[in-house]
């Protein structure tokens, strides 16, 4: 018997009113919260304003949610399209399923197209994101916490996850190959792994970014998230036990965090030999943003003129 383990939270969700708070929603729209705070941050040193991260939030967050939960559904098919599942369990968020890879694709795609609409660089932005994004992610996994979800194999190690009986997504989990967990067994906390990597990748981000200021290409920082993030979900993925599309032999996710370090090391290089300066992006972006103040003053001073002309 383990006498030193991690414990599980006794609850997931609380009550006001009528209104089910979950912890998991907490946990996400604080993540979101910090990730912004941090994009401002950096995007503000860049030349730009918390107007445009805002407005490009309001774009990006939605779809990042709309296709983590597409994601989910689409590679683990059984539940949610015939002949074993019913399509309409798709939009019962509440009961868990969302995947952060979707959430990424299809919130970078709506950053990029807001970008080029609003002429924004977008190269600057991911950079700017990178950090902030791991930080989001690093919070979001308290929320599998709360949810008792998602863990590894088990394990006698003494910082194993200890399960209870609280009205948890997870509690319904099995272990060994569909058969049901004995009874005290202990997980590998596969939530708490993935918080530390996110953690420490950000943190190298950041001083990376700060060493090699003159001398890394605009999105090369972004790149280095899709390398660090790939990288960690691969072998963290490879510790779950949850059940997961088996694709030759490994599961959907393991191939998808494997594609997404590729992508990163890919995304590294050609950037290296092609990518634009990030000064002259920066010097771009202050131009837009001078702009877009000349152009709020003059929409200002117009709607005062056609108030006193009343």
């Amino acid at each position: 018997m383990n006498l030193a383990y991690i414990p599980s939270p006794t609850f997931s969700e609380f009550h006001i009113g009528p209104l089910t708070i979950h912890m998991y929603a907490i946990c996400i729209l604080i993540g979101i919260c910090l990730a912004v705070w941090i994009l401002t941050t950096r995007w503000k040193r860049y030349g730009g304003t918390f107007d445009q991260v805002l407005d490009t939030t309001l774009v990006a967050v939605p779809s990042g949610l709309i296709g983590a939960r597409l994601y989910h559904c689409v590679t683990t098919p059984s539940a949610y399209f015939p002949p074993t599942g019913n399509p309409i369990n798709i939009i019962k968020v509440w009961e868990g399923g969302m995947a952060i890879f979707g959430g990424i694709m299809f919130g970078a795609l709506a950053a990029f197209l807001w970008c080029r609409h609003k002429r924004y660089p977008f190269a600057l932005l991911a950079d700017a994101l990178a950090p902030g994004l791991m930080v989001a992610q690093a919070v979001g996994r308290l929320g599998n916490w709360f949810n008792q979800e998602l863990y590894g194999k088990p394990t006698t190690l003494p910082w194993g996850l200890a399960l209870n009986d609280a009205d948890a997504i997870g509690k319904t989990q099995v272990c060994y190959d569909g058969q049901p967990c004995p009874v005290g067994t202990l997980f590998h906390p596969t939530f708490l792994y993935e918080m530390i990597w996110n953690l420490v990748g950000a943190t190298l981000i950041v001083l990376v970014g700060r060493r090699l200021a003159g001398t890394l290409r605009a999105g090369q920082q972004f790149a280095m998230y899709l390398m660090w993030y790939g990288a960690g979900r691969t072998w963290i993925e490879m510790l779950r036990i949850n059940y997961s599309t088996i694709v030759l032999g490994l599961r959907i996710n393991v191939w998808t965090a494997i594609l997404v370090f590729v992508l990163g090391a890919v995304l590294f290089v050609l950037l290296w030999r092609r990518g634009a300066d990030s000064a002259d992006l920066s010097r771009r972006l202050t131009a837009v943003t001078a702009d877009e103040r000349e152009r709020m003053a003059a929409e200002q001073a117009a709607a005062g003129a056609g108030k006193s002309g009343r």
